[in-house]
């Protein structure tokens, strides 16, 4: 596959996956909605509906973003990986044409 299918696929990922949590939460907060009026006031019971919805809502969202973010993470990696493996390594440096210039013999002390 060429670098634009790549990149299309990976975008049409992301949109559907995003539309199929949207949608599945959107389910589950009807679903919610729909028991709580069927309740007709039973608080306790709302209780337990709602934090249910809320648990189910904030699970699949968390899920989504966290496959998502390793995903991008892994992509990237192996991206960067690859561009590494694909340029050349340098060529080592020239030695020097002159040798270093010898020490100079230790200063003999001057007296005045």
């Amino acid at each position: 596959m060429s670098r634009d299918q790549d990149i299309q696929l990976e975008k049409d990922r992301a949109r559907y996956g995003l539309l199929a949590v949207v949608i599945s939460n959107l389910a589950i907060a009807g679903v919610a909605v729909v028991g709580v009026w069927q309740l007709h006031g039973d608080k306790s019971v709302i209780i337990g509906v709602l934090s249910a919805a809320f648990t189910a809502v904030s699970s699949m969202t968390t899920a989504y973003l966290g496959i998502k973010a390793v995903s991008n993470t892994a992509k990237s990696i192996v991206s960067s990986a690859t561009a590494t493996a694909a340029t050349p390594p340098s060529a080592p440096a020239a030695a020097p044409a002159t040798p270093p210039a010898e020490p100079s013999t230790t200063p003999t002390q001057r007296t005045s």
